[in-house]
């Protein structure tokens, strides 16, 4: 099943439904990235702090890939709500 993200509230979600999915605990998960099990908490309450190789380590243990598409459904900003401004140009 596919999980399209807009925020990192979202991606916090589906890690840890992923985790809990697969029958492992934050420490076990930890163990397994050579993480702490506060590091994995965080990363599940605030998944913003994620790096990117951490992302994909969380991923690979959860037998998830990490697909970059483009939009099947307008953009936020479309339905008057405003996108996070990125302070990267592109």
């Amino acid at each position: 099943m596919d999980y399209p993200l807009l925020t990192t509230m979202q991606l916090g979600h589906v890690l840890q439904s992923a985790r809990k999915l697969r029958g492992l605990t934050q420490a076990e998960m930890g163990e397994r990235l050579a993480l702490s099990q506060k590091r994995i908490s965080a990363l599940e309450r605030n998944p913003g702090s994620i790096t990117v190789e951490q992302l994909l380590g969380l991923c690979s243990a959860l037998g998830l890939e990490l697909t970059i598409a483009p939009r099947t459904t307008p953009p936020m900003a479309a339905k008057g709500a405003r996108a996070p401004r990125s302070k990267v140009e592109w």
